[in-house]
């Protein structure tokens, strides 16, 4: 049986947040970057762990705050080294998190809703209905669980309170993970204010550090919140497109029909303008055999996104059961390719990594306790 807790989470607030907290028990703003780093970079799970803060504070902070992550019940490593982690949350429901090494780079899939309200057809997560958004607590959470379940020297010791050890870990050039893409379970733009949150910590120089360019947010299209995504905090960006026309578009994935491909468009351009540091965005385009892989289906898309700054990523068609959609064949898939490339764009084909403990692109399915709701939270 679980029972809520009435104490603060601390986990998922940002320095903003965590400084107005601290202000509001009539404590410094130092405060807060102190804990942050405590909860962030040693990886503390308990406030008597920070040995640099007071004992009267620690014992404060006790009483009406605590440090709560999702409970990993679950670990499966695929055969390339993938790693899918299942965690419990509070209610009954679990989501799943997959961490991918490869040699230049780690990277980690976060989750950011429990299911998915778009009921894209290719896509195992929308199958599960939707139930909740995730807190920012249990966003950042998967990224907090990953590092210390990746490297153990994160975990903080309360008997040394020298940053000097826990430091190597945070180092830009021994960090385990490098890279975070906001693709797993949901659409992280329905949850607007909890993953920008996230993502603020994420990009914390007090907390994970991590370069703009190294965080990266997909999105099926929800042009709204596109749109202020700019202002609040300008990530990479990949666009869910898997479409050269609504026609096909519509099919695949209902949310055109609210925002349809010109639209979409528009918002990447005004989401880039004016800012030389942000080369182009990335266009994810999944393929399905004799839905949107033909020759023909290549050069509109070619037409499609020409003048726009991006890149292509083909994405294999990774198959689930009660699924309608087959992959194409790697011979059509090359042949895409081709015609993109000869256009002159940017074209890769994206290797499926885990597929053996179904944690490749479309796969994560977690657990949903309430599968009936179909309504994700738009701008919230």
């Amino acid at each position: 049986m679980n029972f809520k807790s009435n104490k603060i989470n601390l986990l998922g607030y940002d320095l903003a947040h965590m400084k107005a907290f601290f202000s509001e028990i009539g404590e410094k703003p130092f405060r807060a970057v102190q804990v942050l780093k405590w909860i962030h970079q040693f990886g503390a799970h308990d406030f008597a762990q920070m040995s640099n803060v007071s004992q009267t504070l620690r014992q404060r902070l006790s009483e009406i705050a605590e440090i709560k992550a999702p409970e990993i019940v679950a670990e499966q490593k695929a055969s390339d080294g993938t790693i899918k982690w299942l965690m419990r949350l509070d209610g009954g429901n679990s989501i799943e998190t997959v961490y991918i090494p490869e040699d230049n780079r780690g990277t980690l899939c976060v989750s950011s809703q429990v299911g998915c309200a778009l009921d894209c057809g290719f896509c195992s997560t929308a199958k599960q209905g939707f139930n909740r958004n995730l807190t920012s607590a249990e966003i950042i959470a998967q990224l907090w669980v990953a590092n210390l379940a990746l490297n153990p020297l994160a975990q903080a010791s309360s008997d040394d309170s020298d940053s000097t050890h826990h430091g190597k870990v945070q180092d830009s050039k021994n960090r385990v993970i490098t890279n975070v893409v906001l693709m797993g379970m949901g659409e992280p733009l329905l949850n607007f204010n909890n993953v920008v949150e996230a993502i603020h910590l994420m990009l914390e120089d007090n907390a994970y550090g991590l370069s703009k360019r190294r965080v990266t947010l997909s999105t099926a299209g929800v042009v709204p919140a596109l749109k202020r995504l700019r202002e609040e905090c300008d990530v990479s960006l990949a666009i869910s497109l898997h479409a050269p026309n609504d026609e096909i578009r519509d099919k695949i994935v209902p949310l055109n029909k609210k925002y349809p491909i010109k639209e979409l468009l528009a918002a990447c351009q005004h989401y880039f303008s004016g800012d030389t540091k942000k080369k182009q965005f990335t266009i994810e385009y999944v393929m399905l055999a004799g839905v949107n892989d033909s020759e023909k289906n290549a050069r509109e898309l070619a037409v499609l996104l020409k003048n726009m700054p991006c890149k292509i990523n083909l994405i294999p068609f990774n198959p689930f059961p009660s699924s309608d959609f087959e992959c194409s064949k790697m011979h059509t898939i090359n042949r895409f390719k081709d015609i993109l490339y000869k256009a002159g764009y940017v074209v890769v084909v994206r290797k499926t990594r885990g597929e053996d403990i179904d944690a490749a692109c479309g796969q994560l399915a977690g657990k949903v306790k309430d599968k009936s709701r179909r309504t994700g939270v738009e701008n919230k």
